[in-house]
């Protein structure tokens, strides 16, 4: 019961924190307006709260926000986005590819991609302490037969832990927030892990940061069939593509994978996928 008030406490305090961070925003920088527009503009602004968003809609919206914002405030968003980030990989909540494209809306997609992976593996490796500090009987307990299945295969491939780790993140036989939870309980070093998240998703955050670039940039169906757009969603699908094959390739000769089904673990925690 300790580690349950304590996981409480800590959530208490990050969300209290980030309520804080996104209720006291700075002043709106200034920008051109026409005569008798800026009352208009200024209860369209408060209308338009920050929360996370949910779909395309809400992302668009909420990147056009920020980016208004950014333009005088540029160490202030990114500190926004960043604990907004960290807020929801650490506690294993749903909706880190829409942030991960907001992150190509708003830095571009070199400098997002950057810093979706710094904040995928910092937030990933807050998971995995939180799951050690306060979770690791409870996580047993609720999923005895997935943490049992996922020890027999670490131990099976202690030898190559770190690709064993590497093919499963780049292919989803267990979602990503119960391998960053069960880790502590397969006995995964913290060196290990942490190098795992942050080669691990590049792929998967590459795809996301980059379709948020291009989405911020189409403003008609049109620009999302001309050869430009298709070109880059090509070399994405190409790019993310290649290290999988590798580590396919890697597995059949190195790795012990016998019983770990796609569909087993996909299907039956379907409902709880962080992404």
């Amino acid at each position: 019961m300790r580690s349950v008030w304590g996981l409480v406490v800590v959530v208490a305090a990050a969300t209290f924190y980030l309520y804080l961070l996104s209720a006291f925003l700075p002043a709106a920088p200034p920008r051109a307006l026409q005569p008798g527009a800026e009352g208009q503009e200024r209860e369209e602004l408060e209308e338009r709260r920050l929360h996370f968003p949910s779909d395309l809609d809400e992302l668009r919206e909420l990147a056009e926000l920020l980016k208004f914002y950014k333009r005088q405030h540029t160490a202030y968003v990114l500190l926004l986005y960043c604990s907004a980030y960290l807020y929801k990989q650490s506690f294993a909540i749903p909706g880190s590819s829409f942030l991960n494209m907001l992150a190509g809306a708003l830095f571009g997609p070199w400098h997002g991609l950057c810093i979706a992976c710094i904040l995928t593996t910092v937030g990933s490796t807050n998971c995995y302490l939180l799951s050690r500090t306060f979770g690791k009987r409870h996580i047993v307990r609720l999923f005895p037969e997935k943490v049992a299945m996922l020890q027999k295969k670490a131990e099976d491939n202690r030898s190559s832990l770190f690709f064993f780790l590497l093919f499963l993140r780049f292919f989803p036989m267990t979602p990503n927030w119960f391998l960053n939870i069960t880790s502590p309980i397969l006995n995964i070093p913290i060196p290990i892990f942490f190098f795992s998240v942050f080669i691990g998703l590049i792929p998967y955050n590459f795809i996301c940061v980059r379709t948020g670039a291009i989405l911020s940039e189409i403003t008609s169906l049109d620009d999302i069939f001309s050869w430009g757009t298709l070109l880059q969603l090509l070399l994405i699908a190409c790019a993310a593509l290649l290290p999988g094959t590798l580590i396919r390739h890697y597995s059949k000769t190195h790795l012990k994978l016998d019983g770990l089904e796609v569909n087993g673990h996909q299907n039956d925690l379907n409902d709880r996928k962080s992404r």
